[in-house]
C-alpha cells in the first residue's frame, strides 16, 4: 500500500462495478494498514466526532530542501476498531501523509474524495466521522505550515 499513490486508488476504484465491491475494497485497504501500536492509542490520538473509536498519531518531520529552508512533512499512522474507518484512514493515509504541511493545509480533501464517490455510500456518522479525521490532520498541518 505504501508505494500506492492516490491516483492508483481512485483508478482501482474506478475498475470496481458495484459499491459491494467497492465496500469490500475499502476494507482490504484497512486490513492492509499497519496496526497502531497501543502505546500511540492516548486520549491525544483519540478523534472525537466518530462512532467507532478512532486513533491518528501525526507527527512532523523536518528536512532541509533544496533552498536550505526546512521544509515539515507531516506524516501519521491511525487505526479503529471498525473495518470500514480502517480502510477510510488508509485512504487519508495514501493522500496526505508524508506531504508537506502546507500541501495538506492548502488541499481540498472533500474534492478529492469526491473523486471517490463516498459520500453518497456512507452513512451520515461514518461520514461526519471522516471529516472529523481530516479535520484532525489538516489541523496538524496548519500548526507546521507557517
Amino acid at each position: 500500500m505504501a508505494d500506492m499513490s492516490y491516483d492508483d486508488l481512485v483508478e482501482n476504484f474506478e475498475y470496481l462495478d458495484d459499491w459491494e465491491e467497492r465496500y469490500r475494497y475499502v476494507i482490504e485497504l484497512g486490513k492492509a494498514l499497519p496496526p497502531l501500536d497501543e502505546a500511540r492509542k492516548t486520549d491525544e490520538t483519540k478523534v472525537d466526532g466518530c462512532v467507532s473509536r478512532v486513533w491518528i498519531d501525526s507527527r512532523a518531520v523536518s528536512e532541509a530542501s533544496g533552498s536550505g529552508d526546512a521544509e515539515t512533512r507531516i506524516e501519521f499512522d491511525g487505526d479503529s476498531d471498525a473495518h470500514i474507518v480502517r480502510g477510510l484512514i488508509a485512504i487519508l493515509h495514501t493522500m496526505l501523509s508524508g506531504k508537506t504541511a502546507r500541501e495538506i493545509a492548502d488541499k481540498d480533501v472533500a474534492s478529492e474524495l469526491q473523486r471517490l464517490d463516498l459520500a453518497a455510500h456512507l452513512s451520515p456518522q461514518r461520514s461526519n466521522g471522516l471529516g472529523a479525521m481530516v479535520e484532525r490532520i489538516k489541523g496538524v498541518a496548519a500548526t507546521h505550515a507557517g
